[in-house]
């Protein structure tokens, strides 16, 4: 891929379109779950990432303040055909950078379990088991302090 990559909010209503899209057919439709369900109702209020390539979103990612001192990122997805070039290091930066301009202290996420290795080289380490989604991805509840 030797077109010039960008990371920032989706823009567009059609990078909004990939974007979500992007996110159900990563996390949800292998599960069978309907298109919609990758959306929650704290979208419309969270920091959001895509990773623009030409026209197209090949990764994603969206970060939300559970608190004054705690931001969360959620929903990390990288088009599964540009796996192993570094997006998803560069969403969870840009995600941590976004975390600092709003004051967070510390960054937590839930990682699937065949995640954790990745969030472990960038610095997190596991707190928790977390959820048990669709019945069959455990999840693991990571931090990471920024300061």
């Amino acid at each position: 891929m030797n077109e010039e990559m960008q990371l920032r909010s989706p823009e567009t209503e059609d990078e909004w379109r990939q974007y979500y899209h992007l996110r159900w057919s990563v996390l949800r439709r292998p599960w069978g779950e309907p298109e919609g369900s990758e959306r929650d109702e704290r979208d419309g209020e969270t920091e959001h990432c895509a990773v623009i390539a030409g026209d197209r979103v090949i990764g994603i990612g969206r970060l939300q303040m559970n608190d004054h001192a705690e931001a969360q990122i959620r929903y990390m997805a990288v088009d599964p055909d540009c796996h192993n070039r570094g997006l998803g290091r560069r969403i969870v930066e840009y995600l941590e950078a976004k975390a600092r301009e709003l004051g967070a202290a510390m960054v937590v996420l839930d990682a699937r379990e065949n995640a954790v290795g990745f969030y472990l080289v960038l610095g997190y380490n596991v707190t928790a088991d977390s959820y048990l989604l669709f019945g069959e991805i455990q999840h693991y509840r990571m931090q990471k302090d920024l300061y």
